[in-house]
Formats: C-alpha cells, sequence, structure tokens
C-alpha cells in the first residue's frame, strides 16, 4: 500500500468510488487549487485507489492553524487491513510538518468503526460533541 498527495484531477476522479457521491471535475479543480485542502489516496499493489482522507487548514487570529480531517474512506475490500489508520497517521504527519497545533475530526458517537480507526491513530476523545448543519441548495457551478 502507498500513500500519495493527490495533485491532479485525474487522480481525485479516479477515487470517485471512495466519495458519498459521483465527483465534478469543476469541484475537483476548485479543491486541488485552494490553499490548505489536500486529500491523500492509499494505493494497492494494482494501482487501485482503496482509500482515500481529506484535510482542510483552518486559521483563526487567536489559534492558529489547525487541520481539520474532512473525509476519510476506504473501499469496502480493503476494511480492516489498516488502511484507515494509516491514512490518518499520514494527515497527523503532513499536519505537523505544516505547524498545525491540533487535528480534529467530527464523528457521530454511534459510529464505532471511525471511532476505532481515529483511536488507534493517536486520537483522544474531547467529550460531547453536537453538529449543527445548515443546508443549502447547491447549484453545479
Amino acid at each position: 500500500m502507498e500513500i500519495r498527495r493527490a495533485t491532479t484531477v485525474a487522480e481525485l476522479l479516479a477515487a470517485g468510488h471512495l466519495y458519498d457521491g459521483p465527483p465534478r471535475k469543476r469541484w475537483a479543480e476548485a479543491f486541488l487549487a485552494a490553499p490548505g485542502h489536500l486529500m491523500l489516496i492509499a494505493y494497492a499493489e494494482d494501482g487501485f485507489p482503496a482509500g482515500l482522507v481529506s484535510g482542510i487548514e483552518m486559521l483563526h487570529p487567536d489559534k492558529g492553524v489547525e487541520m481539520c480531517l474532512y473525509e476519510l474512506s476506504v473501499d469496502e475490500a480493503y476494511r480492516r487491513r489498516g488502511v484507515g489508520r494509516a491514512l490518518t497517521e499520514a494527515l497527523a504527519a503532513e499536519a505537523r510538518e505544516r505547524g498545525c497545533y491540533d487535528m480534529w475530526v467530527g464523528v457521530e458517537p454511534d459510529n464505532e468503526a471511525a471511532l476505532r480507526t481515529y483511536r488507534s491513530a493517536g486520537a483522544g476523545d474531547d467529550g460531547g460533541f453536537a453538529m449543527l448543519t445548515w443546508e443549502f441548495e447547491v447549484k453545479d457551478r
């Protein structure tokens, strides 16, 4: 298994089976162009994108820079083999290299697989967490 940073639209689109929905070329281009956005892809020996993790640097005047683990996805055939942990650890290493003071992720409290993965990669529980969202109609740009 090799983990590499995605640097081309073709790499992002080839990992489309790992996303929640189909990727869009324009959004992939915007993702790569946005400062502080990164995606790491784990490739199986045959070159198949087996998993991915995306991160976004967040900057605040009184806190500095932290990394948000935005999404982690592992193809079903590669689950329970340490791919998710390796991707999480690779993102954490990248965050440290970039000078981030921490990395965080929001996880549903009943998502045992995600909790096990993040804890095995060194994450600590910060206590209760509620995530509230605003849903907006998205127009394909």
